[in-house]
């Protein structure tokens, strides 16, 4: 009897995990989509990305979602960190029935509803507004490993460098200031003419994470992005502080990080140490091109090194490092106003950033960073 009871004791436990679980399960999504942060009518609102040419606006389209009885009300988040601190808590599974009742209803022709619009009549805006952190790796690629040098220093260093790995340079860079969109323009500082590119992969944080092992630090990624270190190469002017490396002077202007277009959620993306490949143009001639290959430290590691310093968050941003093929290096040259970036990331899109230079400013003291042409 003893044994009886126990038993559907037991079938009683299997029966109420199952049906929890099954609760808990998503749906099959009828296809891929991205997620981003576009001004619509005057605001900045989170929105659905399909096909790379529409957009849907979330939250009018979780409205009419709910107006049918098989969909409970889920409210759904008016910003971008929100959303992604959510996804995996009920909201991924909301976007997925929204993506299919708009696929399968077939709602995205020319009788499609008012709030799935044109990619190309929104502004597209950076898509976290904005990170929390940006965590930039320093020299991540074996390319990119003494790029100035001759191609005897560059072999030698690249293969001392492989030999002895040692652990990632992680920087930060700013967020609000710097940060900006696809169309967006990058300004050229007053005075400065040694402006650089960098294109990156962007990883999004999806979950709180702390000492997080290499092992398994995708679990606590959301998605990925593309996103360009933009770099001031001028340098400090000489005399006074006798520190010459200064990394706010060289990563921290204004407009100097670019990310987007969007995020991919990782689901749709896929492992980026086997499939990344990342690239960028001026005015359509390719100046990079690398893929995970030429990277020293994984994606993985480098979430491993930056928790183990401070605490990840979600929202906040780690660039995986930039490759051989920049302007202080390889290519011999840097930007100027009138010219074009394009950076691409197979899989994920790409960013279209004008450059303009900066006017004289009004108003200028002497604690101004001076013209790079007056010290070198």
């Amino acid at each position: 009897m003893k044994r009886l009871l126990i038993g559907f004791i037991a079938q009683v436990f299997l029966c109420n995990t199952l049906v929890m679980g099954a609760g808990h399960g998503h749906p099959a999504v009828a296809e891929p989509f991205k997620v981003g942060t576009f001004e619509i009518e005057d605001e900045a609102r989170v929105g659905i990305v399909l096909r790379d040419r529409l957009v849907v606006e979330l939250n009018e389209a979780n409205s009419a979602l709910e107006k049918k009885a098989a969909y409970p009300v889920v409210p759904v988040p008016a910003d971008m960190i929100k959303l992604i601190e959510r996804y995996e808590y009920g909201l991924k599974r909301r976007l997925y029935e929204i993506v299919n009742e708009l696929v399968e209803g077939d709602k995205l022709g020319s009788k499609r509803p008012d709030y799935v619009h044109d990619l190309e009549n929104v502004h597209t805006l950076p898509p976290i507004l904005y990170p929390g952190k940006i965590l930039n790796a320093a020299v991540n690629f074996y390319s990119h490993v003494e790029e100035s040098g001759t191609p005897e220093e560059r072999a030698a260093a690249r293969r001392q460098r492989r030999e002895n790995r040692g652990v990632p340079y992680l920087f930060m860079k700013p967020s609000r200031g710097a940060v900006i969109g696809t169309n967006d323009p990058v300004v050229i500082p007053y005075g400065r003419n040694r402006t650089d590119w960098e294109v990156e992969l962007g990883c999004v944080i999806g979950q709180t994470a702390k000492y997080v092992s290499a092992n398994n630090a995708e679990d606590f990624v959301f998605g990925y992005m593309v996103s360009i270190d933009v770099s001031d190469r001028g340098g400090r002017p000489p005399g006074g502080n006798p520190l010459r490396s200064d990394w706010f002077v060289g990563k921290g202007h204004d407009t100097f990080a670019p990310q987007g277009p969007w995020i991919v959620p990782k689901e749709f993306y896929g492992n980026p140490m086997e499939i990344l490949r990342q690239t960028l143009k001026i005015d359509d001639e390719q100046m990079q091109e690398a893929t995970a290959g030429d990277m020293i430290h994984s994606l993985w590691e480098l979430i491993e090194y930056g928790s183990s310093i401070i605490t990840l968050h979600p929202g906040d941003v780690i660039n995986n490092g930039t490759s051989g093929g920049t302007g202080a290096g390889t290519a011999k040259r840097f930007l100027k106003a009138g010219e074009v970036i394009e950076a691409s990331i197979d899989g994920i899109g790409t960013l279209v950033i004008p450059v303009v230079g900066e006017e004289k400013p009004e108003g200028l003291t002497g604690a101004h960073l001076p013209p790079v042409d007056s010290y070198r």
